[in-house]
């Protein structure tokens, strides 16, 4: 996505994110062709699959005499150079024939796809099945909320169908944004010069045109975040059709996108940030093995960055608020604890809303009622310290205190080392 070049993720600073990350609602394809119909944009004919007997029969009574295109539903780019798990290569194939699409689905579907972003591997359990479009040549559209010019911006370029991020990469000047004043809305001057960037004319330059201003009344309506068409073809007889989609939408307007919302995929994420989302936690599952329960995003940051620092690896971003509750920070723990690749947790909280002998105390109650098992490294700064440090001490359960946050990361990381170590030697020592 181009987003990525514009906005990089916090997750750069910690290493790999594992399973799909959803910060903002994101769908699948066919979902957002669906969606994209109810707001007057034309997209090809298409048939969601779930069974290879349904690919069968889908092509016989909808692509008779027509060629189309089967593809994998999985929440990641890349899907045609990727390789299922079994051996089959690539996520989108042609298809000619009715038992070629029920044999297709046999070896895609139930199966793991492994892509550049997915590198885990990633479940397949529907197919979309979609008429192909014969294109005079492929552009690229999208809209998102861009920082820079506060507010929507259109991204547009004439060199479509391929990875946009290797557009930008090679030839800059390929990729045009223009910038749309929310308070005016996408004006004939924004359209016009888009038209013009991507080299189109006459009948098929409206036709564009009215792509936009639908594309940009469903961005709108539908509380999105970025609305990504890649390719838009123009076909050979001067007609645009969207051929394939991405759409995120802002989480917090759930409470007026319900049917929308409702249909999130929570297969195609990883199972401990949904848990976390019940909970209203801010979790990201990374790569490492120190387990961060911190309040705050920005000391969350800092938190990952020093235990890097000290040569250690984050398991995880978590932050868990500034008023969190006694059963959030139960959850939280929760989820490092059962957490297989966390050799050792570490707890930074700064007391400024909450009193700290209130967190700690929290702390105690949460990590004795899950039975904790690793150890847990502790730092504590603001009101009532004092009182939350003896509290640790004089609790039944181990906690190793520290002063700053500079000793927490160091000690975690040493922790971490040697619990490792001492899981691989099969000596059975416990931390607590």
């Amino acid at each position: 996505m181009l987003s990525n070049i514009i906005r990089k993720t916090t997750t750069q600073h910690a290493g790999r994110i594992t399973h799909q990350q959803v910060r903002m609602l994101n769908v699948h394809e066919y979902i957002s062709m669906d969606i994209m119909n109810q707001h007057q944009i034309a997209t090809p004919l298409g048939a969601v699959i779930t069974t290879p007997q349904e690919a069968e029969e889908a092509y016989k009574t909808k692509f008779a005499g027509k060629d189309a295109v089967i593809k994998a539903q999985v929440l990641s780019g890349g899907r045609g150079l990727g390789t299922f798990k079994n051996g089959f290569q690539g996520g989108v194939h042609m298809v000619t024939k009715p038992e070629q699409a029920r044999d297709y689905a046999k070896s895609m579907l139930g199966q793991e796809l492994v892509t550049k972003q997915a590198k885990d591997g990633i479940l397949c359990q529907k197919l979309y099945l979609m008429e192909r479009v014969y294109m005079r040549r492929e552009m690229y559209l999208s809209l998102m909320m861009d920082r820079g010019s506060g507010g929507p911006l259109l991204v547009g370029s004439a060199q479509g169908g391929t990875s946009i991020e290797d557009v930008a990469a090679k030839n800059p000047d390929a990729i045009l944004g223009v910038p749309i004043d929310i308070t005016v809305g996408l004006t004939e001057e924004n359209c016009d010069q888009m038209v013009a960037h991507l080299g189109l004319e006459g009948e098929t330059g409206e036709k564009a045109t009215d792509l936009m201003k639908h594309m940009y009344d469903m961005f709108l309506k539908c509380d999105c975040t970025q609305l990504e068409v890649n390719p838009i073809a123009e076909t050979p007889d001067g007609d645009v059709l969207v051929c394939d989609a991405k759409v995120n939408f802002d989480p917090n307007a759930e409470f007026r996108q319900g049917e929308i919302f409702s249909r999130r995929d929570h297969s195609q994420e990883d199972p401990r940030e949904v848990e976390a989302s019940k909970y209203d936690l801010n979790y990201i599952g990374l790569d490492g093995n120190i387990g961060c329960m911190v309040n705050g995003a920005g000391l969350a940051m800092s938190t990952m960055d020093i235990i890097q620092l000290k040569g250690g690896s984050p398991a995880n971003f978590l932050d868990v608020g500034g008023g969190a509750t006694e059963s959030q920070v139960q959850k939280a723990f929760e989820l490092l604890n059962d957490d297989a690749n966390v050799k050792a947790i570490l707890v930074n909280i700064f007391g400024g809303i909450m009193r700290c002998d209130v967190i700690a105390a929290g702390i105690i109650n949460a990590a004795k009622n899950i039975g904790m098992n690793k150890p847990l490294v502790i730092r504590l700064q603001g009101t009532n310290v004092e009182q939350a440090k003896a509290l640790i001490e004089d609790c039944d359960f181990k906690m190793i205190l520290a002063n700053d946050l500079d000793d927490a990361a160091a000690k975690a990381v040493g922790v971490a080392d040697i619990a490792k170590q001492a899981e691989e030697l099969q000596l059975g020592i416990s931390f607590n």
